[in-house]
């Protein structure tokens, strides 16, 4: 996959339901995990606050849960209560919005002020098909083109153009620089003679105060500098502007003299590209859910504060309220209106130590407790 058009389509997902169970003590069969294909580079944001940011194939995450099985009546017998006469309900499934935003994992960025050639350049060079046009923000999200070269392939993007203050969100500024910090090699594409008068020194300094504006990571990335359309400017010009960068620049940066109408400078530019990004290490075998994740450093999850499990408050001069997700579900495991299932609940509550919680709030029994919808009377022993 290499975007997320698919989820534009399609925006819900709901896992297979598992079996019930069957006599002779059996068991039901558990539901097939649903799994889900998001391209690498996307981060997925869980309306809880959890982050995973993908960024390698063969990554799994487990975004939802799906829901506990019921036991039968046989589980719960004891010694005493050798016929029980209640049973547990399945649980449903967890459910959650998702965020999914790609950043784009591609090879080389092509950066530069709108207008500069970044979308003549790519089509030139590679069989993408972006729209060009001569007015600024022709470019409203990234495009991607792919060149191969001695059996290599390089995937490139061509970023919307930045504009001064992009860094601090201005005009598709943070759309541009989310895409653009993961590629590990970038273009800057600075027009020789730029229409709208501009001195092109000044168009280059903008858009590197940028970059280092918004990460110093995207500041320290390997440059090649191609000046383009130079169809447009006497051979004699281009040349001496090469001579001023590289005084500028020094001899580690190249510096390219390009056109996407006569084709000038390309075939160097994409040998200075295959020479510069580096050959990418095998990629480890695909981690399932739950595996050791140190081999894939790059994937990172950011998780919010753990909420704790319950509170108890008062609601009025003999009622009391237990809130809490996780003490509601157990509530909805067992039948209300069957006496022994609640006996067993209440032993429960006991040993996870809500009714110490509940005495510590002023519980007497003979105190309603609410959970949810239902209202208990809490037997003394």
């Amino acid at each position: 996959m290499r975007d997320l058009q698919t989820f534009k389509r399609k925006a819900l997902y709901k896992a297979t339901a598992g079996t019930h169970g069957q006599g002779s003590n059996r068991i039901g069969a558990e539901g097939p995990t649903l799994e889900i294909a998001v391209p690498p580079g996307t981060v997925v944001t869980h309306e809880d606050g959890t982050v995973h940011d993908l960024v390698r194939p063969g990554q799994r995450v487990i975004v939802a849960r799906g829901g506990p099985y019921g036991r039968g009546n046989k589980r719960f017998a004891t010694a005493v209560r050798q016929a029980p006469k209640f049973r547990e309900f399945g649980l449903a499934g967890e459910e959650a919005w998702l965020e999914l935003q790609l950043k784009l994992l591609a090879d080389v960025g092509l950066v530069g002020l709108p207008n500069a050639g970044k979308s003549s350049l790519l089509k030139r060079l590679t069989r993408a098909d972006p729209k060009i046009g001569s007015y600024p923000f022709t470019t409203l999200e990234p495009h991607l083109g792919t060149i191969e070269r001695d059996g290599r392939q390089l995937i490139l993007a061509d970023i919307p153009g930045l504009i001064e203050g992009a860094s601090d969100g201005a005009g598709l500024g943070h759309d541009f620089l989310a895409h653009v910090e993961r590629t590990r090699l970038l273009v800057h594409v600075l027009d020789l003679a730029p229409l709208d008068g501009t001195d092109p020194g000044d168009n280059h300094a903008l858009i590197e105060a940028e970059l280092a504006a918004y990460d110093a990571r995207l500041a320290a990335l390997p440059r090649v500098l191609a000046l383009s359309k130079s169809d447009l400017v006497p051979d004699e010009d281009a040349q001496a502007a090469v001579e001023l960068w590289r005084e500028e620049l020094g001899d580690d940066i190249p510096i390219l003299v390009t056109s996407s109408a006569t084709g000038q400078g390309l075939d160097e530019l994409v040998f200075a590209l295959f020479e510069r990004v580096p050959v990418l290490e095998a990629l480890p075998e695909p981690i399932a859910a739950g595996g050791d994740e140190e081999a894939l450093a790059e994937h990172q999850t950011f998780r919010p504060v753990a909420k704790r499990g319950y509170s108890i408050e008062q609601i009025g001069p003999n009622a009391y309220r237990v809130v809490g997700e996780g003490i509601e579900r157990m509530l909805a495991r067992y039948d209300a209106e069957n006496d022994e299932a609640m006996g067993y609940l209440e032993h429960r509550l006991s040993r996870i130590g809500v009714i110490r919680a509940l005495e510590d709030a002023g519980f007497q029994h003979g105190d309603e407790v609410h959970i949810g919808d239902v209202v208990l009377e809490l037997d003394e022993d």
